[in-house]
């Protein structure tokens, strides 16, 4: 075979008018050629541009963000790579397919190549027209890559399991409602994602923050699944938390999610006197570290001056930092607490900005059948003032929250 013969029919030049025959050539001699980099680079390309649509171009334009969902789509990418192999090549054979489940793979990772064109036509667009915000054009070319992608992936799906156009949309439906199903098992039953909307876990969790919550430490009730409220009271697999836990719960009054420490258990007697914690009588160990500058996100927009730092470390062992804001708050002194039985009393780290047990009217005692599960590691940050230039934090992520 000639030089120029070779040349025409590169994978990487008859793919765009030709995907039937080029992936029928490729997962008969190459199968596993280029598929982790294409099955990386399409879902860092997939999340990119679909973050454009949300966020507009100028935002995404950062160094900082562009790194992180690359090392997101790697890791999600070839998660994905193999469970989507595996997922079409038994949904194939059930349908009187024979491909494996690398030929699968193949078809996934080489129908991800419009995506990553059309990623590399919204940044040029977007550098072209400067930083000056969102294109109303964004949208329109994320829709169509997206479509070009799927036409690819249907071609190359139909010729390598060699289904015509019926079995062909029926694998991918069934792809797709499998794919639902998994997410939804991995939502409900292992971690959930939730972003942070305030300060009142400051210094742990910042505004901007957002964090898996791990769903299966303390059991499952009906605030574990989105839509459930109807189910049955109770709770399968209960374990209770510990006190230094920080949870995610549904408060009692008002049916929000809300995210707090546990120091608290049933029986348990809490009070606050002068900004120090005791309970059952003991004051809680705390150590004064280094004043921090007072900010206004943190302490609300009066803040100014110093911010008192403690480091505050329960019987049990579990330490964590808290904030001072003012001296002599409301909430610096209390009556006394006395958790009931099935019950648990939590508090913000942020002291003199937090809505929680203290507050009886608006979350006071929470029901262990409320809690949602336990937060364990913040997976993306990112700053939410509108009135700097935005940028991600890369060292909060990957964070273990203790």
């Amino acid at each position: 075979m000639s030089a120029e013969e070779k040349t025409v029919r590169s994978p990487w030049l008859t793919v765009w008018l030709s995907p039937r025959r080029t992936i029928e050539r490729l997962v008969a001699a190459r199968p596993t050629y280029f598929v982790w980099l294409l099955a990386i680079l399409g879902t860092f390309a997939s999340l990119y541009s679909q973050s454009s649509v949300i966020y507009g171009v100028s935002y995404l334009l950062n160094w900082q963000l562009v790194l992180s969902i690359l090392v997101f789509g790697a890791l999600v990418g070839i998660i994905w790579l193999y469970l989507a192999g595996l997922m079409l090549s038994w949904i194939g054979r059930l349908l009187g397919g024979q491909a494996s489940a690398s030929h699968m793979r193949t078809v996934f990772a080489w129908s991800t190549l419009p995506t990553i064109l059309g990623f590399a036509v919204i940044v040029t667009v977007g550098a072209v027209a400067g930083r000056g915000g969102a294109l109303d054009s964004v949208p329109l070319l994320v829709a169509v890559f997206s479509l070009w992608s799927l036409v690819v992936f249907l071609l190359m799906l139909g010729r390598v399991q060699g289904f015509g156009f019926f079995r062909t949309i029926l694998t991918y439906l069934l792809n797709t409602v499998l794919g639902l199903v998994i997410a939804f098992f991995i939502r409900g039953f292992l971690y959930q994602p939730f972003n942070i909307p305030s300060s009142s876990m400051r210094p742990t969790l910042v505004v901007g923050d957002y964090v898996f919550v791990s769903k299966f430490t303390y059991g499952y009730s009906r605030y574990s699944f989105p839509f459930s409220e109807r189910l049955p009271s109770g709770r399968l697999f209960a374990a209770p938390p510990a006190p230094g836990d920080v949870v995610v719960f549904r408060a009692p009054k008002d049916a929000v999610d809300y995210v707090k420490r546990v120091v608290g258990l049933p029986g348990d007697r809490i009070q606050m006197k002068q900004g120090a914690l005791f309970i059952n009588g003991a004051a809680v160990k705390r150590e004064q570290l280094a004043d921090s500058e007072a900010q206004q996100d943190a302490c609300g927009s009066g803040a100014q001056g110093r911010v008192k730092r403690w480091r505050e470390t329960l019987p049990n062992g579990a330490s964590y930092e808290t904030l001072d804001c003012v001296d002599d708050s409301p909430l610096d002194n209390t009556g006394v607490f006395t958790v009931p039985g099935g019950s648990f009393f939590a508090l913000g780290d942020n002291r003199d900005n937090s809505t929680d047990s203290r507050i009886l009217s608006q979350v006071g005692y929470i029901p262990f059948e409320n809690l949602i599960g336990r937060v364990s590691l913040i997976f993306f940050s990112r700053t939410e003032d509108e009135s700097a230039s935005p940028h991600v934090r890369i060292e909060r992520i990957g964070e273990v929250v203790r």
